[in-house]
């Protein structure tokens, strides 16, 4: 590329920018966790994408989605109660693009069943890959695609919504849900009283007829320009879960006030919100008192997106530390070529390439439950495991990458300052860590010998790797203990990485061989590249993760 020349100097030794490529393709440990759960015939499809994601205007968009945040308006200009959020025209343009590639609806059939075969793993596959490029306005796509698991407990409202939520059509306008091209949904479940722990909700709901009136308050409620939501709260019988559309059937403005946008740390893009009902319009999903039953299956959803996401995050900021490490060259000689940042690099890779084979494999697991015990088990245990390795370790691996790149990294004019600011919602938002670990100790108390199953499958898979026997060995005997739930966290790292280690042995076997090595045989140092790695696999590692 040019580079600019000013009157005391010339702009040289600067990486040019990582863009107009193609996200999918240039991805080799992508591209096979793909083919390896049997994602294989989607290549063209997800080449397409890439490239598309991958384009320098893409990812303007991102950057212009980011820099004008939501703004709340309240009122018209004549005093009515409007309670509408204003975007930039880039985040509806991203909206629009992820909603054409079926990125919110791709995982159902018309009918709003499980569309089988490799849909989740395919879908996910363009979820990681638009995630490096803007990830807020993936907030209300996953929430979309994770409410239709909810509404099977209603079918009737189901059937009616799934036109327009099975549309490859985004449709910004304020207008009933029912006249539109296509549907977006979000989700209200926390309180200021209770935050996770939902029972303590006190927004009540009271029969109208065959429909509800909800008073109360949501904490968090996102994302608030959806043309419905699902919404926890109190019937006569207990906790119960709701759809409050926007409108209600009269075509009126349904009585959901919103009091403020919350001032987020990341995921700028995005509205989140603050909101009070006043007797809003809602009906049933499912049973009176089975309310968090009946969310969760949502929730297991977004908790897979979390994990996708955050592997994505992990991926941009080697990708784009890789790619400046190879064009900046210091002391004479590449950055890339320098021992200490090859030994970084190396390892940053090698955990991005586990991290995307075990997500692939979760997603696997969701396109095989319907019809196999076996896959059901691994994704009712590991979906919250994986969530909070992979989550949690975003943060600190962004910061790496940043550092990779300097001063360059740190400044709002690059990318990587952006995702490390997005990096810690995955792991606060649809339950935190101590919520992850508690929740794969209830899989182990509901289903003690599917999780042992599961486990002894694990084993299997790894049998043979450095550490792996003994790491079964510390899983099994922690989750026994009278007191798990105290070193719950030690346990659920470890089944996290052996299920990353199993998952990536399915793949690249040297490659999970150096995982275990470095992994499980003794614990990772708190900093990359504090590993030993020969040169020929520092060299195989990062000709994978970039060629």
């Amino acid at each position: 590329m040019t580079q600019a020349s000013f009157a005391t100097h010339e702009v040289l030794n600067q990486s040019p920018p990582f863009e107009d490529i193609d996200l999918f393709t240039v991805d080799a440990p992508l591209a096979a966790a793909v083919a390896a759960n049997g994602g294989a015939v989607a290549t063209a499809e997800l080449s397409d994408f890439g490239k598309h994601w991958g384009s320098a205007a893409m990812a303007e968009r991102g950057r212009l989605a980011n820099e004008n945040t939501p703004k709340l308006r309240l009122f018209d200009s004549r005093g009515n109660r409007r309670d509408t959020v204003e975007f930039h025209p880039a985040y509806h343009e991203l909206m629009a693009h992820s909603a054409h590639a079926g990125v919110h609806n791709s995982t159902w059939t018309a009918q709003g069943k499980p569309a089988g075969g490799a849909a989740e793993v395919v879908r996910a596959a363009k979820f990681y890959i638009a995630s490096q490029v803007e990830t807020g306005h993936l907030c209300p796509i996953t929430m979309t695609r994770a409410s239709v698991a909810a509404l099977a407990a209603q079918p009737e409202i189901l059937a009616k919504t799934m036109p327009v939520i099975g549309t490859h059509s985004y449709d910004p306008s304020f207008a009933p849900w029912w006249t539109k091209r296509g549907m977006t949904l979000g989700m209200g479940m926390t309180e200021k009283q209770g935050g996770t722990d939902v029972r303590a909700n006190t927004t009540r709901a009271e029969r109208d007829g065959n429909t509800y009136r909800i008073t109360g308050h949501k904490w968090f409620m996102s994302a608030p320009m959806c043309d419905a939501f699902l919404v926890l709260a109190q019937a006569k019988d207990g906790l119960s879960c709701f759809f409050m559309p926007r409108f209600a059937p009269d075509g009126s403005v349904n009585v959901i006030h919103f009091q403020r946008l919350k001032d987020k740390l990341g995921n700028r893009s995005n509205a989140s919100s603050e909101v009070e009902f006043h007797g809003a319009h809602a009906e049933l999903i499912g049973e009176e008192g089975k309310g968090i039953r009946t969310i969760i299956q949502m929730v297991q959803l977004t908790r897979q997106d979390c994990a996708i996401a955050s592997a994505g995050l992990m991926r941009s900021g080697l990708a784009h530390a890789l790619h400046h490490a190879r064009h900046r060259s210091v002391f004479q000689k590449h950055l890339a070529d320098q021992p200490l940042m090859q030994a970084v690099l190396s390892d940053m890779a090698l955990h991005v390439e586990a991290s995307v084979a075990l997500v692939m494999r979760l997603c696997r697991a969701f396109d095989r439950a319907p019809g196999d015990a076996g896959e059901a088990a691994y994704m009712r245990l590991l979906t919250p495991a994986i969530k909070y390795w992979i989550c949690k370790s975003a943060p600190a691996f962004l910061y790496e990458a940043m550092e990779c790149l300097g001063g360059n990294g740190y400044v709002e004019e690059g990318i990587l300052a952006r995702h490390y600011r997005e990096a810690p919602v995955n792991a606060i938002w649809e339950g935190s860590g101590n919520v992850m670990c508690l929740d794969v100790l209830r899989a182990l108390g509901r289903e003690a010998d599917a999780a042992l199953a599961v486990l002894r499958a694990l084993a299997d898979d790894t049998k043979g790797l450095p550490g792996a026997a003994e790491t079964v060995a510390l899983v099994g005997k922690t989750f026994r203990r009278a007191d798990s739930e105290r070193v719950a966290r030690l346990a659920v790292e470890k089944l996290a990485l052996l299920a990353a280690t199993a998952a990536l042995n399915q793949i690249a076997p040297d490659h999970a061989d150096l995982f275990a090595a470095t992994r499980l045989a003794g614990n990772h140092p708190g900093m990359y590249g504090a590993v030993d790695l020969s040169d020929q696999d520092q060299r195989a590692l990062l000709a994978r993760a970039l060629p």
